[in-house]
């Protein structure tokens, strides 16, 4: 840069630096003048005695300074501590009237660092806090005497910690959203310990069991009891190897003595009648969370948030403007207040800001966003498929082949599987005429032929989910009949949705059939290994031959809707982190809650707990190598939002903004708030809903893209925070780099960026991928 311009910006600087002075004076002078005439307001109410002191230090903290408060508030609580802004801020003492309290650490009228909670049962919680909840490092000690000590996430025991039960026993090891999970030790009253996997609060997985005589078993766990292989060992040297089961059908083993003695008389069925009086404790419930506990001074209607004003050039103050609204705080409702700038200040500095920026010397400012408002809910989707509709025929056909194939399988005994049963031609036609035969029953659709691809593997994968057979024919086979979605996707393949919402059919190519044949071994592996993986969940893999002239195949796949739901989905976001193409095309005014948003669509930044996003960025990175070695691309991370604070106009309310009384509290507005958030946390049933993707609180950061920046796939943080529960997984991993992608990604690159197109090669995909996704979501400090 040459000395001339140098010199030039420097001037150009020390003209708005002189502007802000001459601003900054007026300001300060006309707040002297609003003191004067019109005093100051306190939340709390005042004796005679105190107002004089009082409004002296509401002079100070008019002006941004903290300062020591004691007051009584309007509904009997008491404080006494640093107060800053009409809010607890610093350390401070707060005394509800229902007897709880708290002593510690406060910002912007939320518990945040260190402090102690206490309840009226005598209860106590002393440790790190955040945003209001028990998050971090912290002992509770509950009022029978059961301890915790250890880490926290959002009131939930989050990490390592330890737990001494009232009765005794003892839990040190690893916990996750409450439950004891992962690998940890549980040592009873009589000296008996367990040491091994935990899953879901209960013995699971692989561990050790010792009793008090020296008898211990060694293998794995199911549901509290030895399941699968294990050894039963004796302090005399004997033991007792095999498979162990509840059932004694399924149960088999060898008994092997100490030597020179002979068989033992003894029944395997005994240690299964000892462990049941082994139960692990619950612990104390707590009755009311820190976080549901309110301040009278949130709800002052004296406190009433002033419009935003705008410049001269049309924009909504930003940037440097905010800096005067801060100071203009006894402005009327009107926004005409005793210290506002006068015009001629205000347009020479608007002015000279535009000169600077049309100069180049300081970036252009961006508008700031206008309110954000809950999307148009969006009607059921789906066209019910009833008599007379095209594929009325290829439901029914779907129906009873599900119905066959699911309702004749056995149980699955063991997830052990064979390497036969990932055989591609592992497949079993059965034929379904309309009068019906000994194995099939008689139908009113036309003749056709059923396939079922590798039945034992997806057998094995829905045990694995969890999913009950009963229930799964039921949503797929029952009365109701399916939706078919209004139009194909891009792939011109079909969509149907069983009317609960819980599965999706989707219709395939054969190529991804046989892509997904091939990776179907990769698969089952990959989803056995990783419990919380992210990856869609696959629950079958079908083909319907139709019979006669035609012999039309329709095959296609059964998997998990990701968005079946208790909450309200809000924004739907389909991220790839690929920039061509990647916005929606429907206008404004067509955009709903069912309307799938894309990367350029985006306009928010994912904050998630720390315990929740190190799980997060481990498990998509496994997810990734998974795809990526298995060729996979052009997949996507679905992302579902709701919020959980909105007006009663449907305007989304950020997080700590204040809003005067009852403008929120309507029990029909489609929100989830703080107090629902905090019961859900509460309640141990309802501890299984919350996982990683599914029903997650976060908070979702409101950006805004650069004008001057077409394809900016991030938008800039405007410090705009919102409460959301969240869902998400990777979809459409059944896209290998074949021929045809290789040719769209060379025609593609002749044509634009070759980095933003999606065609690319599955290891670049795969980087591209998580560097996107990982911008989009942090972690929330």
């Amino acid at each position: 840069m040459s000395l001339e311009k140098k010199k030039k910006m420097s001037k150009e600087q020390n003209c708005v630096l002189k502007a802000w002075e001459v601003t900054m004076k007026k300001t300060q002078q006309a707040k002297k003048r609003a003191n004067n005439i019109f005093g100051t307001v306190s939340v709390a109410p005042q004796t005679d005695d105190e107002s004089t002191s009082t409004n002296e230090h509401d002079d100070e903290s008019s002006i941004g300074e903290m300062y020591h408060a004691e007051k009584v508030l309007p509904n009997g609580d008491y404080y006494t501590g640093q107060w800053y802004d009409s809010f607890p801020h610093g350390h401070g003492k707060y005394l509800w009237t229902d007897g709880c309290t708290y002593i510690g650490e406060w910002y912007n009228g939320k518990t945040m660092g260190k402090g102690k909670f206490g309840w009226p049962s005598g209860a106590t919680y002393e440790g790190e806090f955040k945003n209001g909840y028990m998050d971090g490092t912290g002992t509770y000690t509950g009022p029978s005497g059961d301890t915790y000590r250890g880490q926290w996430v959002m009131n939930l025991k989050h990490g390592h910690g330890i737990k001494s039960f009232a009765n005794g026993d003892v839990y040190d090891g690893e916990w996750r959203r409450g439950l004891q999970e992962a690998q940890g030790k549980y040592r009873w009253r009589d000296e008996s310990y367990y040491i091994g996997e935990w899953k879901n609060g209960t013995i699971c997985g692989k561990g050790t069991f010792v009793w008090s005589d020296g008898s211990r078993y060694e293998g794995f766990w199911e549901d509290g009891f030895p399941s699968g292989n294990g050894t039963f060992r004796w302090d005399d040297g004997s033991f007792y190897v095999g498979h162990w089961s509840k059932d004694p059908e399924e149960m088999n083993g060898t008994y092997h003595p100490p030597e020179n003695e002979g068989s033992l008389e003894w029944d395997p069925k005994d240690v299964f009648n000892n462990l049941s009086e082994y139960s692990i404790c619950s612990g104390e419930r707590v009755p009311v969370l820190p976080s549901q506990k309110k301040l009278s001074v949130w709800n002052s209607s004296k406190r009433v948030e002033k419009p935003r004003r705008t410049s001269v050039d049309g924009r909504v103050s930003v940037g440097v403007d905010r800096a005067f609204e801060k100071m203009n705080m006894w402005g009327s409702e009107s926004g005409e207040g005793a210290a506002d700038i006068d015009s001629t200040t205000r347009r020479d500095l608007d002015a000279e800001i535009m000169r600077l920026e049309a100069g180049g010397f300081i970036q252009s400012l961006k508008p700031s966003p206008v309110p954000m408002r809950l999307p148009r809910a969006g009607k059921k989707q789906g066209e019910t498929i009833s008599k007379g509709h095209r594929n009325y025929d290829l439901m029914l056909n779907l129906q009873l082949g599900i119905r066959h194939a699911v309702g004749k399988q056995a149980p699955v005994v063991s997830l052990d599987l064979k390497h036969s049963a990932f055989d591609p031609k592992e497949k079993v036609w059965t034929r379904f005429p309309p009068e019906g035969t000994k194995y099939t029953p008689p139908h009113q659709s036309t003749e056709f032929k059923w396939k079922d691809y590798c039945p034992l593997v997806f057998r094995s994968l829905r045990k694995l989910f969890k999913v009950d057979p009963a229930d799964y024919m039921l949503s797929l086979c029952g009365n109701d009949a399916l939706r078919e979605l209004s139009s194909p996707g891009k792939s011109g393949m079909f969509f149907y949705l069983t009317n609960d919402d819980r599965y999706m059919i989707k219709t395939m190519k054969k190529a991804e059939t046989k892509v997904f044949l091939r990776m179907l071994a990769a698969y089952y592996n990959h989803v056995r290994a990783f419990e919380n993986t992210l990856v869609i969940k696959f629950y079958g893999l079908h083909c319907v031959k139709l019979t006669g002239t035609i012999q039309k195949k329709v095959r296609f796949v059964i998997m998990g809707n990701l968005f079946c739901s208790e909450y309200s989905i809000h924004r739907r976001f389909d991220l790839k982190g690929s920039s061509l193409g990647r916005t929606t095309d429907k206008p404004e005014s067509q955009i709903n809650s069912n309307t799938i948003l894309k990367d350029l669509d985006l306009n928010f930044i994912f904050r998630l707990q720390k315990a929740w996003f190190q799980e997060f960025t481990r498990q998509v990175d496994k997810d990734c190598e998974f795809l990526e070695q298995e060729r996979i691309m052009d997949y996507s991370l679905l992302v579902g939002i709701h919020f959980r604070e909105a007006s009663v106009a449907g305007e989304l309310i950020p997080s700590g903004a204040r809003t005067p009384i009852g403008e929120f509290e309507d029990e029909t507005a489609p929100r989830l708030s703080r107090a629902d958030v905090d019961q859900l946390l509460s309640d141990p049933t309802r501890w299984a809903s919350i996982r990683l993707g599914g029903n997650m609180p976060a908070r979702a950061e409101r950006t805004m893209r650069r004008s001057d920046c077409e394809f900016q796939l991030v938008g800039e943080p405007t410090g705009e925070y919102y409460e959301v529960v969240m869902i998400f997984g990777i979809i459409d991993i059944l896209q290998d780099y074949d021929i045809s992608k290789k040719l769209e990604h060379a025609y593609k690159s002749i044509q634009y960026d070759p980095t933003s197109i999606s065609a690319v090669d599955p290891r670049l995909y795969s980087r591209r991928f998580r560097d996107f996704i990982f911008k989009v979501f942090t972690e929330d400090n």
